[in-house]
């Protein structure tokens, strides 16, 4: 039985053949999830710069609910970096890959220049 499912209005069938839509697709969300996950990395760098040395004292005399705090604090901030992120690969339409679009960015750049 061949089932077929519909993702992003894409077919893709459960042998696994998938059209070039879909893996154009597959090359979006790549993107989208290289820039959240290195984007990522310098905003928990400096979340960790501002909040750990607020917190000491705090750890130190209550570190159950430091610790979830804390946690919590992270997690809000992932979210809303994700959340964001997703928004800005929406709203201007980022159907290439990030490798690409840097390339292409780096062009009109040189091309500004000439």
């Amino acid at each position: 039985m061949l089932v077929t499912m519909i993702l992003n209005s894409n077919a893709m069938t459960a042998d696994g053949d998938t059209n070039l839509s879909e893996l154009d697709s597959k090359k979006k969300s790549a993107s989208e999830a290289f820039v959240n996950s290195f984007g990522g990395y310098p905003i928990g760098y400096g979340l960790g710069i501002v909040i750990l040395p607020l917190s000491t004292g705090w750890i130190q005399s209550d570190p159950y609910i430091a610790n979830i705090a804390i946690t919590t604090t992270y997690a809000v901030v992932g979210f809303t970096r994700s959340y964001f992120l997703r928004r800005i690969f929406e709203k201007y339409g980022v159907d290439d890959n990030f490798i690409r679009l840097a390339k292409n960015g780096i062009m009109k750049l040189m091309e500004r220049r000439k």
